[in-house]
């Protein structure tokens, strides 16, 4: 199966040597997600609320960049500095979501790139 990696030019700068997407089979495999600003580069304030909706944007946006949009994510995978901010976290992850929201796993990773507390990723279908 051929893989590729399409431009994702909405992405904000990458914290290491990792492709913001991929493409195989049909599926879009999107890095984990930060609260980063790809215009500014400048990262959100250390609010998990915050943080949530600057990663959900820069997801969306990346999407964007390939035609695809928040209904086309198959699974996700949110990654948590503290469990104990989950609550908040799906509720701003779910108001992006119209009535079948996908598949998804929440984990708390105790620590995060960058002192991050939120990171996502996203699998999508074509």
């Amino acid at each position: 199966m051929a893989k590729s990696v399409p431009q994702t030019p909405s992405a904000p700068s990458a914290m290491g040597p990792y492709s913001f997407a991929t493409e195989a089979g049909g599926l879009v495999f999107l890095s984990g997600q930060v609260a980063l600003d790809p215009i500014t580069g400048g990262r959100s304030p250390d609010d998990v609320v915050a943080q949530s909706h600057q990663v959900m944007k820069n997801i969306g946006a990346i999407l964007g960049d390939l035609g695809l949009g928040y209904s086309d994510i198959a699974k996700s995978t949110i990654f948590l500095a503290d469990i104990d901010d989950y609550p908040a976290v799906n509720e701003v992850y779910g108001s992006f979501f119209d009535l079948e929201p996908p598949a998804r796993s929440a984990i708390q990773a105790g620590a995060l790139p960058g002192g991050f507390l939120v990171e996502i990723e996203v699998v999508a279908a074509r």
